[in-house]
């Protein structure tokens, strides 16, 4: 399993965000995107899903662009964007059935319960998503990162955010296990995490030397 970019470019109205990143990833990497606000980090992330076309370059999977494979491309990857992406008017287990469902993974209620359980989140999985704080509608839209292990790519926009120190450790045991078992992990975040990883990269799209 390899994803690459080639060469991306992204503007912003007449403003250049970034040109020429190019990289390769394989089975068991992780890679962090690191920059200042509006150094184009969530574009990039964008580009690498397919969501955002690139104004120049491409992102190739299994050496493929992946505009030409499409469907095979979206059915290897989990993508969690900045913001939770939660329904407020669904229980928190019904959030994570529809999610998990919608990236083509069918679950059960119990399935969804079990994997809020894993994040510390039982005793919120019957209540509706607008009655939690912010960390635990971050846990709800992580949670389906518990279902998805057979999904090779995982790229996450600030999946730390609004974790405490608990939440953060259970994430990065989750993250641990993924690449463990030959998956591969591209986040963004603000804070300082370890990950035990074939080979940890680090992007910066600063271009200063962040990490």
């Amino acid at each position: 399993m390899t994803l690459q970019a080639y060469q991306l470019a992204c503007t912003r109205g007449e403003r250049e965000l970034f040109n020429d990143i190019n990289f390769d990833i394989t089975a068991g990497d992780a890679m962090r995107v690191a920059g200042t606000n509006g150094s184009g980090k969530t574009s990039l992330l964008r580009m690498l899903c397919g969501l955002a076309f690139p104004a120049a370059g491409e992102v190739r999977w299994q050496a493929r662009n992946i505009r030409a494979v499409r469907e095979e491309f979206a059915s290897q990857l989990i993508y969690l964007g900045h913001a939770n992406g939660v329904k407020d008017d669904l229980l928190a287990w019904e959030n994570v059935v529809i999610a998990a469902t919608l990236a083509g993974h069918a679950v059960s209620r119990d399935q969804a319960c079990d994997a809020l359980e894993a994040l510390g989140l039982a005793r919120a999985a019957d209540l509706p998503t607008r009655a939690l704080s912010q960390g635990q509608r971050k846990r709800v839209a992580l949670a389906r990162l518990r279902l998805g292990m057979h999904k090779p790519l995982w790229i996450l926009d600030e999946p730390f955010t609004a974790l405490d120190q608990r939440a953060v450790l259970e994430l990065c045991g989750t993250l641990n296990q993924h690449l463990a078992q030959g998956g591969m992990v591209i986040y963004t975040t603000h804070q300082e995490i370890e990950l035990n990883a074939q080979h940890s990269l680090c992007l910066d799209l600063s271009r200063e030397p962040a990490c």
